[in-house]
């Protein structure tokens, strides 16, 4: 694939290639060191925008992978093929650059994980609640630490790393609130039902990612990703199931 860089107008977000229509020409920015929106007529500063441009092999088509013209990493993930043109048809080769794009979204994930444990900690008054959304929350951040080592193995190095898995570790928790009733409860069930739709999500796309990726390691390591992702999804089924029919958290026991 070949690469373009992509603009977008600060004042009216048009977004275009600077040699295509939108902006003008390089040649042109380059003399007076700033562009012109065709779209809404103001002068801009040139920045370059954080999409990545691709070109198709098949029939030359240049689009934002993440915008017009090619599927986004995670549809790509849904399907469990190549990236697909949508101006011709055809299917792209998985490449390197789609494998750090991938990664990035995983890590984002992992990030927005982490963030949605810590308030569910912070929320939860039960000790055992708490702790367990805590230690959810530390495991995430774990995940993002190691797939930014990965991210930094592949473009610094091209290789991939070895992830030999972490483990949640259970403690007896004295409990000593009581029974939550009425909306405290419902809260806490809410914080669960969404976590679990999230671990299923994360599954998914780290089998996805084992299935597509060539390199031993990084079928491992996703493998393992997914199992972790798979125990958190079990945990937190055990928990609402718990709570939802006894008031009571099941976790520490």
């Amino acid at each position: 694939m070949s690469t373009k860089e992509t603009f977008a107008c600060q004042h009216c977000g048009a977004e275009a290639d600077i040699t295509l229509e939108g902006f003008e020409s390089v040649e042109d920015v380059i003399k007076r060191g700033k562009g012109i929106c065709k779209a809404c007529g103001k002068e801009v500063e040139i920045d370059k925008h954080p999409g990545e441009t691709f070109a198709c092999r098949s029939c030359g088509a240049e689009a934002d992978m993440t915008l017009e013209g090619f599927e986004s990493v995670e549809d790509v993930i849904k399907r469990g093929k190549g990236l697909r043109c949508k101006a011709c048809g055809e299917e792209v080769p998985w490449s390197a650059r789609e494998e750090i794009k991938a990664i990035k979204v995983a890590m984002e994930a992992e990030k927005d994980a982490y963030q949605a444990y810590s308030k569910a900690a912070k929320m939860t008054k039960n000790p055992k609640g708490k702790d367990m959304f805590q230690q959810l929350s530390e495991f995430e951040v774990n995940h993002y630490q190691r797939l930014k080592a990965l991210l930094q193995s592949l473009e610094e190095k091209g290789e991939w790393i070895l992830y030999e898995g972490t483990s949640l570790k259970k403690k007896k928790i004295p409990l000593k609130a009581e029974k939550p009733k009425g909306q405290e409860q419902l809260t806490d069930l809410d914080a669960l039902k969404i976590a679990i739709r999230a671990e299923k999500k994360a599954q998914a796309y780290y089998r996805s990612m084992a299935e597509m990726t060539k390199d031993p390691r990084g079928k491992d390591m996703y493998k393992r990703l997914a199992g972790e992702e798979d125990l958190h999804e079990k945990l937190l089924n055990d928990q609402y199931y718990s709570l939802h029919n006894t008031g009571i958290w099941s976790w520490g026991d």
